[in-house]
């Protein structure tokens, strides 16, 4: 099936590259889903959620319904990303669908909370994973250091970071499937079924779940990785669909299982609350050693996280400043092809979070925002059914239209709830909303058109 053409003139919202420049392929593309997905949240969510809900089985309900949210995402992004592939992804989708001022928004949002504040929070606890399993290094400093080495890497050659993103990840899926075989021989599943605070379904019932939604949708957040690449995908009407398929149910497989094997392996009282929980599962079944080793472990996902996000950030940026005169600075390319500009920009502004935030003070108001951009473009699906339908799709998604209904409805519905429950962080969400609208604001002020 061939590709449809580029809708609009070539130099519009994320305009697609010329086909030499298309580097991704469907491995690549779904490494990139698979590495942008699997960082710090697994390894620190589960204690929460036990926390909030009270039972295990609660718990590995929540994975599996974040599974299948991010799951019902990705067949709808699939859909947007083959009719219309170039990058930028929710910048140059929403404002091809609804109104290029909210393309602006989601694109800013995209830039500081979808991927300079999780490049942060996954900077940090990398640090602190990487001193836990090697005692004496700087924690502040590595943390600092693995975004100086994915930013000079990504900022130089495209193929390089590909190259580098494509080892980390079938590394870390090894990696993560051997800590959960581990954890499900060695530990006593029966512990996941025995009596909690809190019943299964009550937990499900309550407000809390919706909470546990948001922190889950943080975890699972990077299975629209590929559509920020979209314009350098080769053969996109088919390789995206697949990888962001293909890698969100590798991910979902993963972090059900990792999740089963860390309950197994500590009575869930002893987990509720706990930010570590790989390590102290780790310890309480092999000791110390086995616990400085999945600190190591933990440190490689994270910098593979790290990774992921600077190979599709940058282009949601670089997409930006070619659109706007203002912020042009930021879609200079090397001549290998890569957003240098709009990488050393994002590595700034992660280092700038470093020195200042905390993972803890970044989750909730992480999962809060992404969950309002990620609705909004899924609603999109059901909008350009309707107003083009003659446009060429090479993909449908599957289920249409009660696959993207169901998202935004989980989506309003987790976002409604947060407001209640989590205040502050949500609130703080809000306001970087309507900054970045005011931001939009100043720009279109001065009256440039679009390039």
């Amino acid at each position: 099936m061939k590709d449809p053409p580029a809708s609009g003139p070539a130099s519009g919202p994320g305009s697609r590259p010329p086909i030499a420049m298309r580097r991704f392929g469907l491995a690549s593309a779904t490494t990139l889903v698979v590495a942008s997905m699997i960082g710090t949240g697994v390894f620190t969510t589960t204690g929460l959620l036990l926390a909030e809900l009270g039972s295990p089985v609660a718990v590995i309900l929540a994975w599996l319904a974040g599974g299948l949210l991010a799951a019902a995402g990705a067949v709808s992004y699939s859909e947007l990303a083959a009719a219309l592939p170039r990058n930028g992804g929710e910048y140059q989708l929403l404002s091809r669908i609804f109104h290029p001022a909210v393309g602006f928004v989601a694109g800013v949002l995209s830039l500081v909370v979808g991927f300079a504040a999780p490049v942060a929070a996954s900077a940090l606890a990398f640090g602190h994973y990487l001193s836990a399993a090697v005692p004496g290094v700087p924690s502040l400093a590595a943390a600092a250091g693995i975004i100086g080495l994915f930013s000079l890497a990504h900022g130089f050659d495209v193929g390089w970071g590909s190259r580098a993103q494509n080892a980390l990840a079938v590394t870390l899926v090894v990696l993560i499937a051997s800590l959960t075989v581990a954890g499900m021989v060695l530990g006593d599943p029966g512990r996941i079924v025995a009596p909690a605070s809190r019943a299964p379904l009550a937990a499900v019932a309550s407000p809390g779940f919706a909470v546990a939604l948001v922190l889950v949708s943080f975890a699972y957040s990077g299975w629209n990785g590929a559509a920020y690449v979209a314009g350098e995908v080769r053969v996109p009407s088919r390789t995206l669909p697949l990888s962001l398929m293909l890698g969100t149910g590798i991910v979902t497989v993963l972090y059900v299982g990792l999740n089963v094997a860390l309950l197994a392996a500590v009575p869930s009282q002893e987990l509720a609350g706990v930010v570590e929980v790989a390590d102290v599962a780790a310890r309480r079944l092999a000791g110390p050693i086995a616990g400085r080793g999945v600190s190591g472990v933990i440190a490689l996902a994270l910098a593979s996280s790290v990774g992921a996000m600077f190979l599709t950030g940058p282009r949601v940026t670089a997409a930006m400043g070619h659109d706007h005169r203002a912020l042009g600075f930021l879609a200079r390319r090397t001549s290998r092809g890569a957003p240098a500009v709009a990488v050393a920009f994002q590595a700034a502004l992660a280092l700038l979070l470093v020195g200042t935030s905390s993972f803890g003070a970044l989750l909730a108001y992480i999962g809060f925002t992404l969950s309002v951009c990620a609705g909004l473009t899924v609603l999109g699906v059901l909008v350009l059914r309707w107003r083009e339908p003659r446009i060429v799709r090479p993909y449908r998604a599957w289920g249409y239209p009660v696959t993207p209904l169901l998202f935004v409805a989980l989506s309003v519905w987790m976002v409604a709830q947060a407001l209640v429950e989590r205040p502050a962080s949500s609130i703080a969400g809000v306001a970087t909303i309507a900054a970045a609208a005011l931001l939009h604001a100043l720009v279109a002020r001065t009256g440039e058109p679009a390039r």
